[in-house]
């Protein structure tokens, strides 16, 4: 499989809320390993800059790269798209699709599940005990809590609001309530806010840690093994 890949090689992920991209210099040594990316690049989705990408890969050109895509943002990604053929990067760009994955999807309609949801599956199977299945947790702009079987198979999962998205939902649909900036927490909110900011961010916080920890304890009593549980964070902790 690497035998046929360019390096370098540019894997980004366009989400909702940041663009993530890492670069790997050297085809791994070994088949089914994760990868570690020799350097990365977070930026964010709403203010992003081209330019910005570009002095991040030097001394590489975006035209020394072969670049890989995967994106729930359709804005974002034709934006990439466009820039990356400006750089003469039309035939080393490679959007992502399910029938690309290394992966057995168990849905009625599997091309619906998200690109992110399925290469969190992938990434577990390449680090999971071989004998036991696995949880994917996604904490992003949505959480997704996702279920890979003992035999690397995708089987759906759960999806609900993050933390950023609920605290923009309190403060659109109520009249008095402020939207609470959810950023890097330096430390676990208190359950007693002892404002009406602190009760909203210990709200959001211990709402969403008890939403994941009870999907996690509901799909391990639906399974016949422990599954081993792998947890992806973007920026805020849970």
């Amino acid at each position: 499989m690497n035998g046929n890949r360019r390096f370098p090689l540019v894997a980004v992920d366009v989400g909702n809320s940041q663009i993530t991209a890492g670069l790997f210099e050297n085809p791994p040594a070994e088949d089914h390993v994760l990868p570690q990316p020799d350097r990365t690049l977070t930026l964010s989705i709403d203010c992003w800059d081209p330019v910005e990408i570009a002095l991040w890969l030097a001394p590489h050109k975006p035209s020394d790269a072969y670049w890989q895509l995967a994106s729930v943002h359709e804005e974002a990604l034709c934006k990439l798209q466009a820039w990356l053929g400006k750089e003469g990067c039309g035939v080393l760009q490679q959007q992502l699709k399910l029938d690309q994955l290394p992966l057995v999807v168990q849905l009625p309609k599997p091309e619906e599940v998200g690109i992110d949801r399925l290469l969190g599956a992938v990434a577990a199977n390449c680090i999971r005990p071989i004998d036991r299945p696995a949880v994917v947790i996604d904490l992003g702009t949505a959480i997704t809590v996702d279920v890979v079987s003992r035999d690397g198979s995708f089987c759906g999962g759960a999806i609900l609001p993050g933390m950023r998205m609920s605290a923009r939902a309190l403060s659109q649909y109520t009249d008095k309530l402020p939207e609470v900036p959810i950023g890097e927490l330096d430390q676990t909110p208190s359950p007693i806010g002892r404002s009406t900011d602190e009760a909203i961010s210990s709200g959001l916080y211990w709402g969403a840690v008890g939403a994941v920890r009870t999907l996690v304890e509901q799909l391990h009593a639906e399974m016949q093994y422990e599954p081993f549980v792998f947890r992806k964070m973007k920026r805020n902790p849970i």
